[in-house]
């Protein structure tokens, strides 16, 4: 038999059909793995964000939108409009999280909290962050904090997200992570990943994020350490999505830190 292939074969043993073994998808945590975690950690400390290349498949990609037709997975669905966010709208999950989605927080929340515990140190901040993602929820628990804070993103023509920060208690993680869905040029135009940076006593840097469909973008979600020539010293970054100009976008987030 050919390797990789799948025969179908009469009573006799003869094959009458040859079918391509569909391939099993590298589980998440090894695509994970597999970054090279140096260059994405020197990437943010240089300039606040990096990005992983395809993360999910396209057929994960697929699965993931489609949940967004659905009510039981999720917690509450917000519309932008109406809390003067933007346009477009999104959903919460709720626990517990689908299978992708928590295996996305568990395995990138290591690496990430090994640049996050640096960043604490370079800006003299007292808290560091434990090695594994159930610990740190632990932590945001007993403070309160118990809802899930992942949420899928719709956008239709015309919408957009104005720039923001996902701060929602007293525990924040420092970086988090927005996976594109959709394929652009394809299934919607326009919908660029925006992030702005604010220097103290300089005009903001705006930076236009390329993402294909299943492109993973880590970020910061307030602030960073940036060297400069007295020190150390804080920048703040925002977030957002330019307006879609055509078709439908979705994105899924993967925030560490949960709500009160």
């Amino acid at each position: 038999m050919v390797p990789g292939w799948t025969a179908t074969r009469t009573a006799g043993g003869s094959v009458v059909e040859l079918r391509k073994t569909p391939e099993r998808p590298v589980p998440l945590a090894a695509r994970v793995g597999a970054l090279d975690w140096h260059a994405s950690g020197t990437l943010l400390d240089t300039q606040g964000w990096m990005t992983t290349g395809m993360l999910l498949t396209p057929p994960e990609c697929g699965s993931l939108a489609g949940l967004y037709a659905q009510e039981s997975p999720f917690r509450s669905r917000i519309v932008m409009a109406r809390h003067g966010f933007g346009r477009g709208e999104y959903k919460y999950f709720a626990y517990p999280l689908p299978d992708v989605v928590a295996a996305l927080r568990a395995a990138l929340y290591p690496p990430l909290a090994a640049i996050a515990n640096r960043w604490q140190e370079a800006m003299c901040l007292a808290h560091r962050f434990p090695a594994t993602h159930a610990d740190y929820l632990a932590q945001c628990h007993a403070a309160g904090q118990h809802r899930p804070t992942p949420l899928l993103l719709q956008y239709g023509p015309g919408d957009y997200n104005c720039l923001h920060q996902d701060l929602y208690g007293e525990h924040v993680f420092p970086l988090q992570v927005a996976i594109l869905l959709s394929r652009p040029g394809r299934d919607f135009s326009g919908g660029e990943f925006v992030l702005t940076e604010q220097r103290p006593r300089m005009q903001s840097r705006a930076e236009v994020v390329p993402l294909g469909q299943g492109d993973a973008v880590v970020f910061a979600v307030h602030h960073r350490p940036v060297q400069g020539t007295r020190g150390i010293y804080r920048v703040n970054l925002r977030h957002g999505v330019s307006r879609v100009r055509s078709g439908r976008r979705h994105t899924v987030g993967i925030i560490f830190h949960d709500a009160k």
